[in-house]
């Protein structure tokens, strides 16, 4: 079922939403009824320009975002922004004879009358590379505008050619502030619920939070209670109402407050104590309760750097890879990428010891203990260097046998410190034979 089939059309062709689903119905008219994106907004800005009622389009646009920013709602402003033909295709249905049919329509609209079309084009990731080729020529040519929706980086996911000859436009998720709007209009709109309704504040914090900055998905949510609170004969949309909506209870959890320090500490210390089972636990209740998953993946790559170490130097890189695919990917597969990370972290031999030694090498330097550096490590690229006495006595680690120059690198008051202290875990055993050898050499200095 198409979920706007029954919803109505102006005579341009864009569809004027008076019916269907409350996120339907809600969904902006204008410019000012929109929510976020006040980063593309600003006056003269390329979408600002886009928008306005005289607004020209120089050129093809690609909307790339995370799902419920807007996307959609922005592709029937920029139609309705200067009375052009509307065409609609969704990459998932849609192939090239229905694409090369709008094509031919649009160029016979334009030829007879100079009407410009706006080709909407929805999940236009999902186009093979002989589809979006299709495109070419029309856009190249103005026979159509295209204006197309992608939750992935199109970098990745749509033809370079295509790609050069649009705008790309990047939105962002919706705040907790944006999303608290949307639920506030809805509750009050005529379009809306008309005020049959209102929401506790703690039904409210939670139905924010299991939005996960998606507005399509904070109104189905909010439709969702209403109906729960209606079938109990309430006027109040409850905390289990909200529950019940989300298929599932409701996590207390306070984003900015107690809770989220508390469990983002157990889960960095279940994967430092390494028990992978409460780990995955305090994943799965940050995710649940909404916590954004570009922070918990900062955390793993801190925790890589700081507790496993190297014991096992790929920990850091899996973090690091994590961290960059979640950027990419989004919710929900990001809690997949997540949950391999935290494994391979909580289940990887650990050490300290090079955060400890940085630790231990600041409290040195804060307390004023490093004397200069030494003559023979100082730079002597300038002229008079070499009367200073400056790289004197360096020694060429390459020029020895195992590369390892027998000279003194420390400065005065600290020879002899050691910060780096390896232990026998993991790969970092390794580090522990090879260093003794190499302090061994170097203590022959002199």
């Amino acid at each position: 079922m198409d979920l706007f089939e029954n919803v109505g059309t102006d005579d341009s062709g864009v569809p004027t939403f008076e019916r269907g689903p409350l996120a339907v119905r809600m969904r902006p008219r204008t410019v000012d009824e929109l929510v976020g994106q006040d980063h593309l907004l600003g006056a003269g800005s390329p979408l600002r320009r886009l928008l306005e009622p005289d607004g020209s389009v120089p050129s093809s646009v690609f909307l790339w975002g995370p799902p419920g920013t807007g996307k959609t709602t922005l592709a029937y402003l920029i139609a309705r922004s200067g009375d052009r033909h509307f065409e609609e295709l969704s990459a998932v249905s849609a192939g090239v004879k229905e694409l090369r049919a709008v094509i031919a329509s649009a160029k016979h609209r334009l030829a007879a009358n100079g009407t410009e079309t706006i080709l909407f084009i929805d999940e236009v990731h999902r186009f093979s590379k002989t589809q979006q080729d299709a495109l070419l020529p029309a856009v190249e040519n103005g026979w159509v505008i295209l204006v197309a929706a992608t939750t992935e980086n199109p970098a990745f996911s749509v033809v370079s050619p295509l790609l050069s000859r649009s705008l790309l436009i990047t939105l962002k998720g919706l705040t907790d502030k944006g999303i608290e709007t949307l639920i506030e209009r809805a509750l009050t709109d005529s379009r809306g619920l008309d005020n049959k309704f209102e929401i506790d504040d703690d039904a409210r914090e939670n139905l924010i939070r299991l939005s996960g900055q998606d507005g399509r998905r904070s109104l189905t949510l909010l439709e969702a209670c209403a109906d729960g609170a209606r079938l109990r004969g309430s006027a109040t949309i409850s905390l289990t109402d909200v529950s019940q909506a989300a298929d599932g209870a409701t996590v207390r959890y306070d984003r900015s407050g107690e809770d989220h320090y508390d469990v983002i500490s157990a889960f960095i210390k279940s994967i430092r104590g390494s028990h992978v089972d409460g780990a995955i636990h305090y994943l799965a209740r940050m995710l649940e309760a909404g916590e954004d998953p570009r922070f918990i993946a900062r955390r793993l790559m801190i925790s890589a750097a700081e507790d496993v170490g190297l014991a096992d130097p790929s920990a850091l890189q899996t973090a690091t890879a994590a961290a960059q695919a979640v950027a990419l990917v989004g919710m929900p597969e990001a809690r997949i990428i997540l949950a391999e990370a935290t494994v391979h972290l909580a289940t990887a031999p650990k050490s300290n010891r090079a955060y400890a030694a940085i630790n231990q090498a600041t409290a040195d330097v804060r307390a004023g203990k490093p004397g200069p550096v030494p003559l023979q490590l100082r730079n002597d690229s300038f002229r008079g260097a070499q009367e200073l006495g400056y790289a004197q006595g360096y020694q060429y680690a390459h020029d020895f046998p195992e590369g390892v120059a027998p000279m003194e690198f420390m400065p005065e008051g600290l020879e002899n410190t050691q910060y780096y202290q390896p232990t026998e875990r993991g790969y970092e055993a390794n580090i522990t034979r090879r260093l003794a050898h190499i302090r061994s050499i170097l203590s022959s200095e002199g």
